[in-house]
């Protein structure tokens, strides 16, 4: 599923990637969230989320950004395909104005499935 939101070539100066702190503009990279809860992380490459979760997902304050129907339907894991509890991790992929959502069960399991490239596996 895409979603196009917002217009193309906006930038967040405040944006920066929760591994490496290079700056993340708001039409590109991954954004993570954990429902419920007001934690958020931003990612400039799928293979950061890795070395993050590794080192004990250091979250930022915050609520995801994301339109409130984008994670509609997404009712089962990415990675072990289990049907997933009131509480979850979203993984958003800024594509442009495109947004490409996943959800997880655990950190961890959003670990593994980026380690085996995500969905380009």
């Amino acid at each position: 599923m895409t979603i196009p939101v917002g217009g193309p070539g906006t930038t967040s100066s405040d944006e920066r990637c929760s591994w490496c702190g290079k700056p993340v503009e708001r039409d590109d990279g991954f954004r993570m969230g954990e429902e419920p809860g007001a934690r958020r992380a931003v990612f400039c490459r799928l293979e950061h989320v890795v070395p993050w979760a590794i080192q004990g997902a250091h979250w930022e304050a915050g609520d995801a950004e994301e339109p409130t129907d984008l994670l509609e339907g997404l009712d089962h894991c990415a990675e072990c395909g289990e049907q997933l509890s009131d509480v979850r991790v979203s993984l958003v992929r800024h594509r442009g104005e495109h947004r490409i959502p996943d959800a997880f069960c655990s950190v961890a399991h959003a670990a593994d499935w980026a380690k085996a490239g995500g969905r380009w596996r």
